[in-house]
């Protein structure tokens, strides 16, 4: 798995690299050899983050936490990753090496993780070409955590969605 690191107000230590290295490797048989890791970690006042993102062919894992040291925001982004993997692993079992996930987990961890997607609502929205500021009026009108559109410049469909930090997103859809 190839790692890039992002350090963001803060130096990354040879000690913390070697750190991760040691425990992504606990997924390299999960992935092709052409997976890819992003490590990212800000300092902001005494709170650090360590956000994880690994990327194989199509699928992506993502895990972020923030906590007053580097090594334990570490372990718990390793351990939502791990939590996401279990969580999805029938799903995974057909995109993923074949038989390298029952070697990963024990049985009781699969046991415990297998459960169904249960939809318990379903709801057709209307969508109509509308400007990316409008969206974003529109979903804090009926006051939704993210809204469905037709861009009316791109004419294709997006997302805009609220951040943690306040700040909105834009999901754009994207073909390969």
């Amino acid at each position: 798995m190839k790692i890039t690191y992002t350090a963001r107000k803060v130096t990354l230590k040879d000690n913390f690299k070697d750190r991760v290295e040691k425990k992504l490797a606990k997924f390299d048989k999960l992935f092709s050899t052409d997976a890819s890791a992003n490590v990212v970690v800000t300092l902001e006042k005494n709170r650090q983050t360590v956000e994880i993102t690994i990327r194989d062919n199509s699928m992506i894992y993502r895990a972020e936490s923030t906590m007053s040291e580097m090594n334990d925001a570490l372990d718990k982004v390793i351990d939502i990753l791990m939590r996401q993997i279990r969580k999805n692993k029938t799903r995974l079992e057909k995109k993923i090496k074949s038989g390298s996930i029952e070697d990963f987990f024990s049985q009781s961890d699969i046991d415990e993780a297998e459960e169904d997607y249960k939809i318990v609502r379903k709801k057709q929205v209307l969508v109509k070409p509308i400007t990316v500021d409008e969206a974003i009026l529109e979903m804090n009108m009926v006051n939704h955590n993210f809204f469905m559109f037709i861009n009316a410049e791109t004419d294709s469909v997006n997302i805009v969605y609220k951040r943690a930090d306040g700040n909105y997103g834009l999901l754009e859809a994207e073909t390969e």
